[in-house]
């Protein structure tokens, strides 16, 4: 019985738990594996809003767009968390009008959402202003507020599912591709 202690301990410490699993990876920007560890483990932590925002936040960093529906679901017992969530929130609904508008055809009119940082809600206003907009198949928008970065918004319609895509341009080089569907 006395080795069961020691043997205890040091497994404790040779697997992490979760959370802070979930912790290292954000720090050591792996998105897509942060979120989902976030996702495999939301039962054990679903009353955690600091686990819940974090695996929210990774979804988000890796453009798992739609995984954000569970975490906006489970964060509400703060009003940072609520905040959190109402951020998500504008996220995952500019990226599912974004979708039907550019697969469908639909005419989001005189829709008015409120907007984000995120980059695909700065694609999703240029988007929504541009008078333009039907006449195209695919779509460059210089940034509002640095003048060196603009946006290539097009769909990829050889995938399975259709995919939106989002090329970021600094200078003239692209530094960021984005894919959602």
């Amino acid at each position: 019985m006395k080795i069961f202690w020691p043997l205890l301990f040091l497994f404790s410490f040779a697997f992490g738990d979760p959370k802070s699993d979930l912790l290292d990876l954000f720090k050591n920007e792996e998105y897509k594996s942060a979120c989902s560890t976030g996702m495999k483990y939301y039962s054990q932590y679903m009353q955690d809003e600091e686990y819940i925002t974090l695996y929210a936040f990774s979804c988000l960093r890796s453009d798992y767009i739609d995984r954000l529906a569970v975490p906006i679901s489970g964060l509400k017992h703060t009003s940072e968390a609520r905040a959190n969530a109402a951020y998500f929130a504008v996220i995952l609904l500019q990226k599912k009008f974004l979708y039907h508008a550019l697969i469908d055809g639909y005419d989001m009119g005189t829709l008015k959402l409120p907007t984000t940082d995120y980059v695909l809600s700065k694609v999703f206003d240029l988007y929504m202003y541009d008078p333009q907009k039907t006449q195209k198949t695919a779509w460059e928008y210089q940034d509002n507020t640095e003048q060196e970065k603009h946006y290539k918004l097009f769909v990829d319609r050889e995938s399975k599912p259709k995919k939106i895509v989002i090329e970021v341009y600094q200078e003239g080089i692209m530094t960021s591709r984005h894919l959602y569907w």
